[in-house]
């Protein structure tokens, strides 16, 4: 899969329920990853449906290691 050999798609996933996948991509926002998507084979042929979910680091880790962080 060429996505993730060029870094974007940086894991994926299978549901427990076995219903689809979960691509946890390296992009600078959502619209770049529904554009990488749309590119897949089967995002071309309109085979497959996407919720895309911005994720950022954990808010209070920052607060936890204090000084520690520039």
């Amino acid at each position: 899969m060429l996505v993730y050999l060029d870094g974007k798609i940086d894991q994926w996933f299978v549901k427990q329920d076995q219903s689809g996948v979960v691509f946890l991509m390296n992009v600078s926002d959502v619209n770049q990853a529904k554009i990488i998507l749309e590119k897949l084979p089967f995002g071309r042929a309109k085979l497959m449906d996407f919720r895309l979910i911005p994720l950022g680091p954990v808010s209070p880790l920052r607060v936890l290691l204090g000084d520690q962080i520039k």
